[in-house]
C-alpha cells in the first residue's frame, strides 16, 4: 500500500476482471436440437404423419353460489315405446281363478296363459284399485266416446272398471260387510250429507235421474267411496209406479233398453257396476234381462241385485253371461227409523258371521246415514270389515 496521503481515494484499487458473457457451446447446441425437434413435429402433424390426440372433455366443479341464475333446461321427453309394443298389467300373463270358501275366505289360483304377439311387452305393475290422489279422475283406457257420453269399457289389456275403481280391502279372513246407500243425486243436501258423514268404506249408488252427478261423483271418490250407477227397471205396478224416463221395461225391445241403459251409464264415470232401482217385473223376464246383463259384463262391470225381488233371474242369467254379480241380503231402511235401522244392521252382521259376508242396501235418508255411520264405528271395533261391494262380487268371473 502506497504512502501518498494526498492521492484521491480509490485510485489505488485494482480493476475488476470483466469476463465475456457469451453463451457456451453446449447451450447453443441444446437450443438448436430442441428447435429441430419442434420443427419436425410441426411438419409431421401438418403432413398427417402423426395422429392428434382426441379432445378431452373437462368438467369443472363450481360451487352452487357461483352458478348463474338461469332457467333450468327443459327435461328431455322419455323415449317413445316401439310401435309394435304390447301393454300388459301385472296379471296379464296369468289366468286368475278365485274361489270363495264357506267361511268367506278367498282362494286365488294363478296359472300361465299363452302370450299373443312377438314384439316387446310393456308391463304396467299398477295394483288394482285407484290411487286415492287420482280417484276423481277416470282412467282414459276404460272409456269410449259414444252419442250417450263416455261409457265404461274394458281396457285393451283387459283391465276392467270394477277392478280399477274397486275399493281395496285387507284380504283377511273374517266377517265382511258391504253397505250400499242409493239415491245419491236426487237431493243436493242429502247427497252432500251422505258423502260427508258416511265412512269411505260405504258404497254409494247414484240415481240416473239425479242432478250434478259428475260433481258429486268427484266428491265421493275423493272421500274414498266405491260407486255404482242406479238404473231404474220396470216394477210390477208399472206404469202407475213409474221410476223415470230411463226405465228399462219388458215391453220395449233390446235396442231401446240398451239405449236407455247407455244413457244412464253416460251420466258419470269411475263406477264399478250397476244396481237396479225397483225392477220387480223386469228382473223376472230372462229375454229382456239377458242383453242388458251381457252388455254390463262385456264392459267389465258388476251387477248388484238389491234383493227386492224374490223371483229375480239375475243369478241364472248372470252366470250364463259370465257377469260378476252380488245380491243384497238385507234392506236396512224398509222402516225409516234410526233404531229399526240399527236392528237391521245387527241382522246383517249375524248373516256375515254365518256366511262370511253380507250386503245391506238402503237409501240416503238422514236417519239411514246417521244410523249407518254410528253402527260402522262400533262394528269395526268388533272386527267386522266394511268393504266395497266389488270385493263381494261372485268369483266365477273375477278376471
Amino acid at each position: 500500500m502506497g504512502t501518498d496521503l494526498h492521492a484521491p481515494l480509490g485510485q489505488n484499487r485494482k480493476p475488476k476482471d470483466r469476463r465475456s458473457r457469451r453463451p457456451s457451446f453446449a447451450v447453443l447446441a441444446g437450443l438448436v436440437a430442441a428447435g429441430g425437434v419442434l420443427g419436425l413435429s410441426f411438419y409431421a402433424m401438418r403432413s398427417g404423419g402423426l395422429e392428434t390426440a382426441p379432445p378431452v372433455e373437462v368438467t369443472l366443479a363450481v360451487p352452487p353460489a357461483a352458478l348463474p341464475q338461469t332457467a333450468p333446461a327443459p327435461a328431455k321427453p322419455a323415449p317413445a315405446a316401439p310401435k309394435d309394443a304390447m301393454r300388459a298389467t301385472s296379471q296379464s300373463g296369468a289366468n286368475v281363478d278365485r274361489t270363495v270358501l264357506d267361511d268367506g275366505s278367498v282362494v286365488t289360483k294363478f296359472s300361465p296363459k299363452p302370450r299373443d304377439g312377438q314384439g316387446p311387452l310393456i308391463i304396467d305393475a299398477q295394483r288394482n284399485g285407484q290411487d286415492p290422489r287420482m280417484a276423481a279422475m277416470p282412467n282414459e283406457d276404460l272409456l269410449e266416446e259414444t252419442p250417450f257420453g263416455r261409457l265404461p269399457v274394458r281396457a285393451p289389456d283387459g283391465l276392467r272398471p270394477m277392478d280399477q275403481y274397486g275399493r281395496p280391502w285387507s284380504g283377511a279372513r273374517g266377517s265382511r260387510i258391504a253397505i250400499v246407500i242409493g239415491g245419491l243425486g236426487l237431493s243436493q243436501t242429502g247427497t252432500q250429507t251422505a258423502i260427508e258423514k258416511l265412512p269411505g268404506s260405504v258404497t254409494l249408488a247414484f240415481a240416473a235421474s239425479g242432478n250434478s252427478l259428475q260433481r258429486w261423483m268427484q266428491e265421493a271418490r275423493r272421500a274414498g267411496h266405491e260407486l255404482l250407477m242406479q238404473v231404474p227397471m220396470e216394477p210390477f205396478d208399472y206404469p202407475d209406479n213409474d221410476p223415470g224416463p230411463l226405465t228399462l221395461t219388458t215391453s220395449r225391445g233390446e235396442a231401446e233398453n240398451l239405449k236407455r241403459l247407455h244413457e244412464a251409464m253416460g251420466r258419470i264415470t269411475n263406477y264399478t257396476g250397476i244396481v237396479n232401482y225397483l225392477g220387480g217385473r223386469y228382473l223376472t223376464d230372462a229375454d229382456a234381462l239377458e242383453p242388458v246383463l251381457r252388455d254390463i259384463s262385456d264392459r267389465g262391470l258388476l251387477f248388484l241385485d238389491d234383493g227386492s225381488s224374490a223371483r229375480s233371474l239375475t243369478e241364472q242369467v248372470g252366470k250364463a253371461v259370465d257377469l260378476p254379480r252380488a245380491f243384497g241380503d238385507v234392506a236396512i231402511d224398509a222402516q225409516v227409523d234410526g233404531q229399526a235401522i240399527l236392528r237391521k244392521l245387527d241382522d246383517l252382521e249375524r248373516i256375515a258371521q254365518r256366511k262370511g259376508m253380507a250386503i245391506g242396501v238402503g237409501s240416503a235418508f238422514d236417519e239411514t246415514v246417521e244410523a249407518v255411520a254410528e253402527w260402522i264405528e262400533k262394528a269395526e271395533g268388533r272386527g267386522v270389515e266394511i268393504v266395497g261391494v266389488s270385493a263381494l262380487a261372485s268369483a266365477e268371473a273375477q278376471q
